[in-house]
């Protein structure tokens, strides 16, 4: 199973990977990891050959930022109605570490530290990354149907809204 870890667009578009909420017009919305910040996702780009947004052709860059849109506001309402501390939504196309292209969804709460939630939540110690308590498993079942559930209801909002 951590095989897909290698190659995570590769996984996707083979239906392996068990991050994926679901396939969108130019990616694969997918639940983080790792979720010491509840509801955090990673939107991965469908081309397995681009590094980054110019590398994409501009419609499909244009694709690529609306599902960034579309997985963001998915991610604001299902954190919003499940932590009355839901701060907001940050969107981050990085992709210093992994060589593909894929946007950072990361939900900030007002419960963080102080000296944590006004700065990039990949400042975090390297622990919260790696503490089994925070990986993925079947405890965060709720929180991957209800963003499937909200991704599916602003994606039939969205029927013949296309640039």
């Amino acid at each position: 199973m951590a095989g897909w870890r290698s190659d995570r667009i590769g996984s996707a578009l083979r239906g392996e990977n068990p991050t994926v909420l679901r396939r969108l017009d130019a990616g694969f919305a997918a639940i983080g990891d790792v979720q010491f910040l509840p509801g955090y996702c990673v939107l991965l780009a469908a081309s397995p050959d681009a590094r980054g947004l110019t590398d994409l052709p501009r419609r499909e860059r244009w694709r690529f930022l609306a599902d960034m849109d579309l997985l963001g506001e998915a991610v604001e309402r299902v954190c919003a109605h499940r932590d009355p501390e839901f701060r907001r939504v940050n969107l981050e196309i990085l992709g210093n570490t992994d060589p593909f292209l894929h946007a950072h969804v990361r939900p900030r709460f007002d419960w963080e530290p102080a000296h944590r939630v006004g700065r990039p939540a990949w400042l975090y110690p390297a622990g919260y990354w790696s503490d089994p308590a925070h990986a993925l498993g079947p405890r965060h079942d709720g929180l991957r149907a209800e963003l499937v559930a909200e991704i599916d209801r602003l994606r039939a909002g969205q029927r013949g809204l296309e640039p």
